[in-house]
């Protein structure tokens, strides 16, 4: 009996310091530009996630600058927290601020970022079959053949990616040509510089283009209202972007708006894993190999057009 109650009370004891050290929990999460929606989607994922299992959160925005996010990375990790979350964060140019985490012991995992010696891991979709299957689609519709015009992202790996297979795509279907393309800097003011640069464009292609690729779905509205706004109707075009989410369902369904597809990618579901990996690794102490094996762990994106869009609208 004695035997049986202290193995109750070291058990309950047990119980009692995961739940204090789950309670306790400091976790800093640092989203690179909470005005895309995607960062914000991801960011405020992991903060409810994170609080829903009682831990302290500090949810910091980059603001899309790169000397902001160095320091904000800088200051977790200066503070001591338990662990940080990146969203949409660069690991090349951060390498020295994930090093120093590193060798405090923080644990770093990033969402759709990219992989750096110094994090855990990246959660995010396979970007390249994102961008295959957003290029095939347009190719679809515009049954292989016609001029198209791009607005491409740089300054991301993922955007960055999508327009390399795109490429790789068109580079086999030589009956699809690109009239023109637009390339967003990396600015505050990304949205007027793809609406400057998209305006220009299409005044000088007007009735030449029968398809619009965007990189991503905060291009696309842009592009949309811009159309939209020459009188275009949906069908005279097909506009094919990346992302998915509340909005882009919203359009795809609307008979007014030209946007036809998107390639949905789960954000809350990348947010949410994040923090369910960083209980596993960084509360319950286990090995990340009991995550996942390599530098990645991949969830699945769906493509979204008028056939599918009711499942999708809340």
């Amino acid at each position: 009996m004695k035997k049986y109650l202290a193995g109750l009370l070291a058990g309950a004891a047990l119980s009692m310091a995961t739940a204090t050290s789950a309670l306790a929990f400091d976790l800093g999460v640092v989203a690179f530009q909470m005005s895309a929606e995607t960062h914000a989607r991801v960011a405020n994922a992991v903060e409810a996630a994170a609080k829903a299992r009682g831990w302290s959160v500090t949810v910091l925005n980059s603001s899309g600058t790169m000397p902001t996010h160095l320091e904000q990375l800088e200051t977790l990790v200066q503070k001591g927290v338990d662990g940080i979350v990146v969203a949409m964060g660069k690991p090349v140019e951060a390498d020295a601020q994930l090093a120093a985490a590193k060798a405090k012991g923080i644990p770093v995992i990033t969402v759709m970022s990219g992989t750096s010696p110094h994090t855990l891991f990246d959660i995010q979709v396979n970007e390249y079959k994102v961008g295959a299957e957003a290029a095939l689609y347009l190719l679809g519709q515009l049954s292989y053949e016609g001029a198209i015009l791009t607005q491409r992202f740089e300054g991301n790996v993922g955007t960055r990616i999508r327009g390399k297979v795109l490429d790789v795509v068109l580079s086999e279907n030589t009956a699809v040509t690109i009239a023109g393309t637009h390339t967003m800097a990396r600015t505050k003011s990304w949205r007027d510089d793809v609406r400057n640069g998209m305006q220009a464009l299409l005044l000088q292609n007007q009735g030449k283009i029968k398809g619009i690729w965007a990189s991503f779905d905060g291009q696309a509205f842009i592009i949309d209202d811009l159309l939209q706004a020459q009188g275009m109707k949906k069908g005279d075009l097909t506009l094919v972007s990346i992302d998915g989410g509340p909005e882009a369902y919203r359009r795809i369904a609307d008979p007014a708006s030209l946007l036809s597809a998107t390639v949905s990618i789960p954000f809350e579901d990348l947010g949410n894993a994040a923090v369910d990996a960083m209980q596993v690794i960084a509360v319950s102490g286990k090995p990340k190999a009991s995550v996942v094996a390599g530098p990645y762990l991949f969830m699945d994106a769906v493509l979204v057009d008028a056939n599918n869009v009711k499942s999708f609208l809340k």
